[in-house]
């Protein structure tokens, strides 16, 4: 991405027509288990589709980003209890 943020292993599903859901999240040796997704949306850096996602573990409110071209998750935000 054009962007420094902490890069993520992230365990996805992947639906019909492209679709991409995440599950889980590695963060600073932490596991994180999505519970819900609160908003999702898409932007242009260059050529690459970014899909952004604001998830929750239930406490916590993360900003993931996937970048589509080179298949990379980073974690944009973090607001932790």
């Amino acid at each position: 991405m054009g962007y420094r943020h902490d890069q993520l292993r992230v365990a996805v599903i992947f639906g019909p027509g492209g679709a991409c859901r995440p599950v889980w999240f590695d963060w600073r040796h932490r596991k994180y288990t999505v519970s819900s997704i609160a908003h999702s949306w898409q932007e242009r850096h260059g050529a690459a589709t970014v899909i952004h996602f604001a998830v929750t573990d239930g406490t916590n409110l993360f900003e993931l980003a996937y970048d589509t071209t080179a298949q990379t998750w980073a974690l944009i935000g973090a607001e932790t209890a």
